[in-house]
């Protein structure tokens, strides 16, 4: 015992020795390469003494780093997440002015500019060194982890009392956004994400599971984390008691869906025991939050939702290692959009502007923060983790669900998988993974570049109202977006398309390939004499263009050549959707009956032979509607749970395995008898109306 101590503390002191060494090498070089930046008092100096400076001001920076760094980024809670990732460098060239001044007979210098990027390099070269250390000595990297974990299993032992001496097992939930079955087995298959291939072969099942006819991130993950998405008919609509437009993505508006369904279920949430919600829109009712959008419009250190960031920018190494990685991806995502124009790849969206940095921050700094987030959990020993990794579905947005682009980011989250997997191993207690998504992508040219119009202009057009003779692009609503704009503190599209103005204009919005059309100047919701009274081209004419496939209006949905199929008569709506794969009519029947939906509900056309649709938003890779993969994500779970039923139907189902799963690891979630926002987000929202009773779902 006593001789394994002594070699572990030796192990240590001399990964420590090995780091200062390199550290110190560094700064000579930096000091012989960089004009403003010296470590010798005058020319006079021995090689000798120049060394030595060398040596005290790495050594200095390094312990400064090491006890200074912390305290500084928890004064900086305030500052937005973004803005501090930026800081990190300044506030890193600071240090490293300390230390130079910490130098003896004022040899260590550098100007301000200078000081910065020794410092950045001077992290960079300590946490490669470091981790190249951990990796060569692998029984050093595995005994740390051991202690950890047996220090949280004295404690859960100690606090569970005689008779109770195993803890039982944890849940881990980890979302690939946006990956469709069929593409996660095709990954599996061909060697892309080789982690997920060995789970299949080693103890996990895999099936896929339909959603409801909003194909979206916002309505299938309140489904799954709190039991209901009740009266979510798309990413966006309008609410025409208030005169707003709700956005599942826009931080008050995912802080109102889920206090609704909160109030529906009376239930707090998939995570209320123990539980950790990371990267989501929803909190799933957990204590810990980092990165969840539905908290994040709050201000002030009562803000959880961006604890993520600070948590890991707290180690200036990991803000170096990540900005390098960020700039990597921004000029990856710039040669590979340079290439697509110059193969005439299409379809083809634009890909200029932020999209480069927005795909960055999705890929690089989202995936960093949520995954050393759920290391973190692990290492803790949480009952119950979900987590969302949004790279896939922000990049297959604007590249298409499938090729080269995507299959990159593929082989990424496998070996965040593939890290995750081995922490697992060494976490307090055992960790049952379960890979899901909340939809698919669909494929398929945009309707504005097919028809050379949004379907804005091509509503107006039905309606007899101007037309501006230049198509607008209209914008799109990614997750990833949004996170950026939490990140920085900046509102999402809270601009006057939130609350659109009083007039006869028709409100029309884009959830994908889902079309949502509202009449404020109609009170309630419109019957189809009412529109046709009012607007008696405009049914007729969406109808028949050849880039939509069918409209919901007021229980009837209406086809191409003046096909009707009414919603109560049974057997109608099935012939008519046959097309959009099985389950169509029905998902269409549930949406008709909230009271939110639209007053015209517009579904692109899909060809079943090559599985394309046509996005109303800026998107070749899309969700949102009915038609093709984007209403086919996947749950892939270990044999040692229950299989869950043939047929799956909807997010609300899947909450219901994910429940059942929690029970049978022994974590039972307890429902609120008198749910209260505060105890079942975190916090206050604002009021809702009184829960709606669902008759037919």
């Amino acid at each position: 015992m006593l001789r394994g101590r002594w070699r572990t503390t030796g192990s240590a002191l001399l990964r420590v020795i090995v780091v200062w060494a390199v550290s110190t090498l560094t700064m000579l070089v930096l000091a012989g390469a960089l004009p403003d930046f010296r470590l010798q008092s005058g020319d006079d100096d021995s090689i000798t003494q120049i060394g030595l400076a060398a040596a005290w001001g790495a050594g200095a920076f390094g312990l400064l780093s090491a006890l200074v760094w912390p305290l500084l980024v928890r004064a900086l809670l305030l500052v937005p997440a973004l803005v501090l990732g930026l800081l990190v460098f300044f506030l890193n060239g600071s240090l490293l002015l300390l230390a130079l001044r910490l130098v003896p007979d004022g040899r260590g210098e550098a100007a301000p500019e200078t000081a910065v990027v020794v410092a950045a390099v001077m992290s960079a070269v300590a946490s490669a060194t470091s981790t190249a250390l951990a990796v060569r000595d692998d029984e050093a990297y595995r005994r740390r982890l051991y202690r950890l974990a047996d220090r949280r299993r004295r404690r859960q032992r100690r606090s569970a009392g005689p008779g109770r001496e195993e803890t039982a097992p944890g849940m881990l939930f980890l979302q690939l956004d946006g990956v469709g079955y069929e593409v996660l087995r095709a990954a599996a298959a061909d060697g892309l994400m080789p982690t997920v291939a060995d789970w299949l072969d080693r103890g996990h099942r895999l099936t896929s599971w339909r959603t409801d006819w909003s194909s979206q991130t916002g309505a299938s993950q309140l489904g799954i984390l709190h039991g209901s998405n009740f009266d979510v008919p798309a990413f966006r609509w309008y609410e025409k008691e208030t005169g707003e437009v709700m956005v599942c993505n826009r931080p008050t508006s995912a802080a109102e869906l889920q206090l609704r369904a909160v109030e529906r279920t009376r239930d707090g949430g998939l995570l209320t025991l123990d539980g950790a919600s990371r990267g989501n829109l929803f909190s799933g009712g957990a204590d810990q939050l980092a990165l969840v959008l539905s908290v994040s419009a709050r201000r002030g250190r009562a803000n959880r939702s961006r604890a993520g960031y600070f948590a890991y920018f707290s180690d200036p190494a990991n803000a170096v290692r990540t900005a390098l990685s960020f700039v990597a991806e921004t000029c990856r995502e710039i040669g590979q959009s340079v290439r697509a124009r110059l193969r005439g790849d299409l379809p083809r969206v634009a890909r200029a502007g932020l999209y480069p940095l927005i795909r960055a921050f999705a890929t690089v700094v989202e995936r960093d923060v949520v995954v050393a987030a759920v290391i973190g959990d692990m290492l803790a020993g949480r009952a119950a983790v979900y987590a969302d990794l949004v790279a896939y579905d922000e990049v297959a947005h604007h590249s298409g669900p499938r090729g080269r682009d995507t299959e990159q980011v593929l082989a990424r989250l496998d070996r965040s998988l593939a890290l995750l997997s081995r922490v697992a191993e060494h976490a307090p207690r055992t960790y049952r993974i379960v890979l899901l998504s909340d939809h698919g992508q669909s494929p398929g040219e945009t309707f504005l570049g097919r028809y050379g119009l949004t379907l804005k202009d091509l509503v107006r057009a039905g309606c007899g109202l101007p037309v501006s003779r230049r198509a607008g692009r209209t914008h799109s609503g990614a997750e990833a977006r949004a996170a950026v704009l939490a990140a920085l503190h900046r509102p999402v599209e809270e601009d006057e398309e939130a609350r659109p103005g009083p007039g006869p204009d028709p409100v029309v919005l884009p959830s994908g390939n889902l079309g949502l059309i509202s009449f404020p100047a109609m009170a309630g919701r419109a019957t189809r004499e009412r529109i046709e009274r009012a607007h008696p081209a405009l049914l007729t004419t969406l109808a028949n263009h050849p880039g939509i496939g069918f409209l919901l209006v007021d229980g009837e949905v209406l086809g191409p050549g003046g096909a009707v199929a009414r919603l109560a008569v049974p057997g109608e709506a099935e012939e008519l959707l046959a097309p959009f794969g099985p389950g169509a009519a029905e998902a269409v029947r549930r949406t008709d009956a909230f009271p939110h939906v639209a007053d015209v509900m517009v579904n692109s056309a899909y060809d079943p032979a090559t599985g394309t649709v046509h996005a109303f938003e800026e998107q070749i890779g899309s969700h949102g509607g009915l038609g093709g993969e984007q209403g086919r994500p996947f749950l892939m779970w270990p044999t040692a749970l229950s299989d869950p039923a043939p047929d799956l139907v909807g997010a609300e189902a899947v909450h219901g395995v994910l429940r059942r799963w929690l029970r049978e690891a022994d974590g039972p979630q307890v429902p609120l008898e008198d749910p209260r926002p505060e105890a079942a987000t975190g916090g206050s929202f604002p009021s809702a109306g009184a829960p709606v009773q669902d008759e037919n779902h």
